[in-house]
């Protein structure tokens, strides 16, 4: 072993219980690496169990075992780091809370190759990065939409990003939406339950399909105030699918003010949109709460409407 930037030493301490775990697992409790990361270590022979290359990441390894693991610097990122502006809610070396404004692609893409919040990213944490996978870029763990605005976390490291990626997976995750909508949604606070998955007319669209197709899907809202056309709504997601408020919302006759895709202008709003020039979803991500992956801490975070949601609000409460 020896070309690797750093070389993490220890002993294998067993978590608790009885039973021998597993090397894979034993190592990720100790070294902070995610066990993807460590598997894929021990198959390029930088894993070593009391002196010896280790490649078996079900061995189950004696307690006071030896181990050293060979971690090589992180490959640079394909894409370019940029100076954007970024309005950072939270951020320690683990992991950080981004507010994004509607306009911000989250990740480079055809079409948008770069000016997205990854190259913000590899500029602001420039250094703080140690890799997901073995490349230095930041852990994107959930996506919102480019013309939606609010909250999202990005992890810094495998460790965090696994932690991070486990609770979106068990759906433990606290998040709540602010939409404004056409109508007046009845009743007045509901559940919409729909499998999604990619329209087959339209690549760019989602769409609601039956049971045993797309995936499981379901939102929690709540009318929060009313309007003469239209109404704010508190969307919770339970799972978090791709254009999941949108879909959900839109099947259920009230579809997002602004929504170019699955809404139809209310003819009485097309005037105010068009004099505001509002032209996106009216969907912003309001509210994100999640245990940190590394410390524990139950975090909570926050964030008011931005101007041009702010905007159509004060009109809808002044016509209403």
């Amino acid at each position: 072993m020896g070309d690797g930037q750093t070389i993490l030493q220890g002993t294998i301490v067993r978590s608790g219980g009885g039973g021998g775990e597993r090397l894979d697992k034993a190592l990720a409790l100790a070294s902070g690496l995610s066990r993807e990361r460590i598997k894929a270590l021990m198959g390029e022979g930088r894993v070593s169990l009391n002196g010896m290359v280790v490649t078996n990441a079900s061995l189950k390894p004696a307690e006071g075992s030896k181990y050293a693991i060979d971690v090589p610097a992180a490959i640079p990122a394909e894409a370019q780091a940029q100076d954007i502006p970024l309005v950072v809610a939270y951020e320690d070396e683990h992991l950080i809370v981004i507010d994004k404004p509607a306009g911000l692609v989250v990740h480079p893409a055809a079409g948008n190759y770069d000016g997205t919040l990854v190259n913000a990213l590899l500029h602001h944490c420039r250094g703080q990065l140690s890799g997901i996978g073995g490349v230095a870029r930041p852990g994107i763990v959930h996506r919102i939409d480019k013309d939606t605005s609010g909250l999202l976390v990005v992890a810094k490291h495998d460790a965090a990003h696994e932690g991070l990626a486990r609770q979106f997976a068990d759906h433990s995750i606290e998040r709540a939406y602010l939409a404004l909508v056409g109508g007046l949604p009845v009743p007045l606070a509901g559940t919409v339950r729909g499998n999604i998955a990619r329209s087959g007319t339209n690549r760019k669209k989602m769409a609601l399909v039956e049971d045993g197709r797309g995936k499981h899907a379901v939102t929690h809202y709540k009318v929060l105030e009313h309007f003469a056309n239209a109404s704010l709504v508190e969307c919770r997601l339970e799972t978090g699918r791709t254009h999941q408020v949108r879909v959900h919302m839109a099947s259920i006759g009230h579809a997002l003010l602004g929504d170019p895709v699955y809404g139809r202008i209310p003819p009485r709003l097309g005037p105010l949109l068009k004099t505001l020039n509002f032209r996106r979803q009216a969907l912003h991500a309001a509210v994100l709460g999640f245990i940190h992956p590394i410390s524990g801490e139950n975090l909570r975070f926050s964030s008011t409407l931005p101007v041009d949601l702010e905007e159509l609000l004060v009109e809808l409460k002044i016509t209403r």
